[in-house]
């Protein structure tokens, strides 16, 4: 029986937790964890559906990691954790929801939700991307539904930066950027600066994660000049020997490979961006850190995981 509920369940419950914490390792840990509890303690009627349970036990969870992440210090900026969505897209998603799917996964949502308290972020998840009613909700959740409606409130409240600006990565949009990355790509590989300037905003900015395993920028470094210079520098000390394209948390993105690295210099890492006026890039990430890579496939061994 629970090997049933494992395999109707598992993957629906890695969606929530990854959604949650923005991590694949804290989303397969606490996945794990859920049916290490419905093994050790499991609901009174077994016969029920198992899934309104194992969602209750994930979530809290979930807040539980999220809390204790945010008061553990980190080197340098936070970035979630990529995965790869292949050619899944933003068209099309359940006009009931908020948000979708595969924008609910994009480095745009997931950055916003950290803004969230964890209780804000649960609520906001099942209320607009899971499609839970408010009293499913209080359920999962241990809230009365008073509670809920008012931190729904105030969740969206603090969402209203992201809706302002709000770009699901629909057909159109990854197109774009597949079109801006590949511009970006060129310019870097023929080194040179006024045409990395070019693909980007004056006001754009970059941020990196390395989480301490690599030399990395430790602020956000800002301005088209700056971010051309500094991602100029980084061929300079190690030229990629790979670089692919692939779809990663519902957008194109740069998986870059460099074969025998200097030491402190990142072998692996996805730069991703998002797009402003005139379809230059505002925003690039590039996630160098080791643990946060897990998911990102090698080349030739490259298969879209699902985004929920």
């Amino acid at each position: 029986m629970i090997d049933d509920a494992y395999r109707e369940n598992a993957s629906y419950l890695y969606g929530l937790c990854y959604r949650m914490t923005g991590s694949t390792a804290d989303a397969e840990d606490l996945v794990q964890e859920t049916f290490a509890r419905a093994l050790a303690s499991p609901p009174a009627d077994t016969t029920a559906p198992w899934r309104p349970w194992l969602v209750r036990v994930a979530v809290n969870l979930a807040r539980d990691r999220l809390r204790q992440r945010k008061r553990t210090p980190y080197v340098g900026p936070w970035l979630p954790a990529p995965i790869e969505t292949g050619d899944e897209a933003a068209d099309g998603d359940d006009p009931e929801r908020r948000y979708g799917m595969v924008e609910s996964v994009s480095f745009a949502f997931l950055l916003a939700c950290e803004a969230l308290t964890p209780r804000q972020r649960a609520v906001l998840l099942l209320r607009d991307v899971f499609d839970y009613s408010v009293e499913e909700a209080a359920q999962a959740l241990s809230l009365t539904a008073a509670n809920v409606k008012t931190t729904h409130h105030r969740a969206r409240s603090a969402m209203e930066a992201y809706d302002a600006a709000r770009l699901p990565p629909t057909r159109a949009v990854q197109e774009r950027t597949r079109a801006a990355l590949e511009r970006l790509a060129l310019a870097l590989r023929a080194g040179d600066a006024g045409a990395v300037e070019a693909v980007l905003l004056p006001s754009a900015v970059t941020t990196t994660d390395a989480g301490g395993d690599y030399h990395a920028a430790l602020r956000h470094v800002v301005g088209a000049q700056r971010v051309a210079r500094f991602y100029l520098g980084l061929i300079k000390k190690r030229a990629p020997s790979r670089v692919t394209l692939r779809c990663v948390n519902g957008l194109p993105a740069l998986i870059v490979e460099i074969d025998d690295p200097p030491p402190r210099v990142a072998p692996r890492l996805v730069v991703r961006c998002d797009l402003g006026a005139d379809d230059r890039i505002s925003r690039l990430h590039a996630i160098l850190a080791t643990s946060k890579l897990k998911a990102i496939s090698r080349p030739e061994a490259a298969s879209p995981a699902p985004a929920a």
